[in-house]
């Protein structure tokens, strides 16, 4: 067995992440999308080369180089893309052929074979299921031209869709898999299989002030002069497992048992909107929509005083991060009360901006009632409007609460998210006798001598010739 001798560091690894969600608009459909661009981020601002593949808008460079160079953006697909103008899983099984077809040559070619010449070792880690057909020809690939033990292979789980399309005991074989929480650890027990839990994380930005003066100002604005009124407010896809009409529910019982309440809502476009929006009105719930392009801060601020009094405001526009983390430091709770979290990044950024946030019980490992947040344990709105009275009994718990989960959001960090990744890859590095030398030995490896390739494209003929001519 090789000695290893080194730890890893930017100086002998690299990064390669696979992903369909990115940080372009265009890529970008949920948390996926956050969660990529921000690992990526504080990846390369710790000093490591990270090259980042994903479905890119079509409009924008194919390559670009961020954060002195050290984070690589690879846009994919992108002659598919401009035919599916309408967001990233738009001509998804389009996407995802070409994906399949073409990261693989590229990740073994362009990437591992110089860093293996370099005697640096390269990890790849894939995001969700459209990345686990690509994840598992990567390593076909690499071990048939010898490069597999140059590598660590690690494939992340964040949702549960899809999950019928993955050949389990062969991705098991040929990666380390992982999730985000114990939660979702024990829902791929059903697979038989056990991944390594690796929290998700929030970028250091989260975690400085929130500007007092627009807290003080949207406080009032939602209070509508009455000091006694709920200002409530829930962010999320229009999904069923987000418990929308458990939050409208609670809302329009306050209301009825004579608790006014104003609840700022922000969903997506799914169908689902108009059931609880529908829903909203039956109950007797007062509904303003709001619409702007782009607004900043203030401007949201003024689109909400001028819309008039209402219960619902339903802010159909993109919330800047601004109003967001002063939305969430200003209301009374953010209702992140989902049936089914993989992880709970909401919650925690409510948290990070010194707001309570009111989850479900699944995925937030970190959240512990009336410590650092509220947690509902079931889908009974009774729940949440009796736990909103009780602090409202109990200004004092309000504040330890807020407290509570600031000192929680400063735990999930991405700084010590990566740091609690490097202590796992170095356990597998080990466990694989992946050689992880000091950098200064580096020169004493040298990658297997193999096929050139030229054409850097996606998916080149003379890619496809080479994996025919082995047999790959």
């Amino acid at each position: 067995m090789m000695k290893l001798d080194g730890a890893i560091s930017p100086e002998n690894t690299l990064f390669v992440l696979l992903c369909f969600e990115g940080p372009d608009i265009y890529s970008t459909a949920g948390g996926l999308g956050t969660r990529i661009a921000e690992l990526s981020d504080a990846l390369a601002t710790q000093g490591y080369t990270t090259h980042l593949i994903y479905i890119g808008d079509s409009q924008k460079p194919s390559v670009e180089h961020r954060i002195e160079g050290r984070l690589i953006l690879k846009r994919w697909s992108q002659w598919v893309s401009q035919y599916y103008p309408n967001g990233v899983y738009d001509g998804e099984e389009q996407k995802l052929y070409d994906y399949n077809e073409s990261v693989p040559y590229h990740i073994y070619s362009e990437i591992v074979r110089p860093a293996a010449a370099e005697g640096k070792m390269v990890v790849i880690m894939g995001e969700d299921w459209h990345t686990a057909e690509a994840m598992m020809r990567t390593s076909d690939l690499l071990h048939w031209f010898g490069l597999r033990q140059r590598t660590l292979m690690l494939w992340n789980l964040n949702s549960l869709m899809s999950l019928h399309r993955i050949d389990w005991g062969r991705l098991n074989f040929v990666t380390t898999l992982c999730t985000v929480s114990k939660y979702m650890k024990h829902k791929m027990w059903n697979y038989s299989v056990n991944p390594l839990v690796i929290p998700n994380g929030i970028p250091a930005r989260y975690l400085q002030p929130v500007d007092q003066d627009a807290v003080t100002r949207l406080r009032a604005v939602a209070r509508q002069n009455d000091p006694r009124r709920f200002f409530l407010f829930k962010i999320g896809r229009f999904d069923p497992d987000k418990r929308w009409m458990m939050a409208i529910e609670a809302a329009a019982r306050l209301k009825e048992s004579g608790h006014p309440v104003t609840l700022f809502v922000r969903g997506g476009i799914e169908p689902h909107g108009a059931d609880v929006l529908r829903h909203a009105y039956h109950r007797g719930l007062v509904i303003r929509d709001i619409e702007a392009k782009r607004p900043n801060l203030q401007q949201c601020i003024d689109l909400i005083e001028q819309a008039g009094p209402a219960d619902v405001y339903n802010l159909r526009f993109f919330l800047p991060e601004e109003f967001v983390r002063v939305a969430y430091a200003a209301a009374d709770a953010t209702l992140a009360n989902s049936g089914h979290e993989p992880f709970g990044l909401v919650a925690l950024e409510v948290m990070a901006a010194q707001g309570i946030a009111v989850t479900g019980s699944t995925g937030e490992d970190y959240a512990i009632s009336f410590e650092n947040a509220i947690v509902t344990e079931t889908e009974d709105p009774d729940e949440i409007v009796g736990y909103l009275l009780y602090m409202q009994r109990h200004p004092e718990e309000q504040e330890r609460i807020r407290q509570g989960g600031y000192r929680t959001s400063s735990q999930f960090v991405w700084d010590r998210v990566i740091a609690n990744l490097v202590s796992k890859l170095e356990f597998l590095a080990r466990k694989q006798n992946v050689p992880l030398l000091p950098i200064q030995a580096n020169a004493a490896l040298h990658a297997p001598s193999a096929p050139q390739i030229s054409n850097t494209k996606p998916a080149s003929q003379a890619e496809e010739k080479v994996a025919e001519k082995h047999g790959v």
